[in-house]
């Protein structure tokens, strides 16, 4: 069964990226693509729950994102964890820089979505690591919220 077209939102999803991270502060970034990626993307298909971006030679490239191939007539495609390259501004790339350097933190790629021109985008979150009593605690946080919720909703 063939999927719908992704209609100006979210091609792919990292949902365990705010479960394993504290997102510090979000930027938006630019990705360059191959024209088969973009079409993969756009019927859904992109993996970015593994990936992570890094500098080289003073840029910000997205490594370990799967986009699969486009099946199509075509002989040629493209490969489906390269490196692919970020487009943010040099201000921002210094900044980033200086964070994952002097503060071991690391950028995560929290979506891939399409703007309303079309433009792939994806949300990077810098992001510093949680241990394991931090995520129960954020657990045990959300649960209550939920309980909350519940209880206000069944009284109200």
């Amino acid at each position: 069964m063939a999927r719908e077209p992704v209609q100006g939102g979210i091609a792919a999803q990292n949902r365990k990226a705010r479960h394993d991270f504290f997102i510090v502060e979000t930027f938006e970034a630019g990705i360059m693509l191959a024209g088969t990626e973009v079409k993969s993307l756009r019927l859904g298909r992109g993996n970015i729950t593994e990936s992570y971006a890094g500098p080289k030679d003073g840029e910000l490239w997205l490594y370990n994102a799967y986009i699969p191939e486009y099946q199509s007539r075509e002989p040629f495609g493209h490969e489906t964890r390269r490196p692919r390259k970020l487009l943010l501004h040099r201000k921002e790339v210094r900044k980033i820089l200086a964070a994952i350097g002097r503060e071991a933190m690391t950028m995560v790629p929290l979506d891939i979505h399409f703007t309303e021109r079309g433009i792939a985008k994806v949300s990077m979150g810098l992001a510093k690591g949680k241990k394991a009593a931090d995520k129960r605690a954020s657990e045990k946080e959300r649960d209550w919220k939920r309980e909350k919720a519940r209880v206000l909703r069944d009284k109200g």
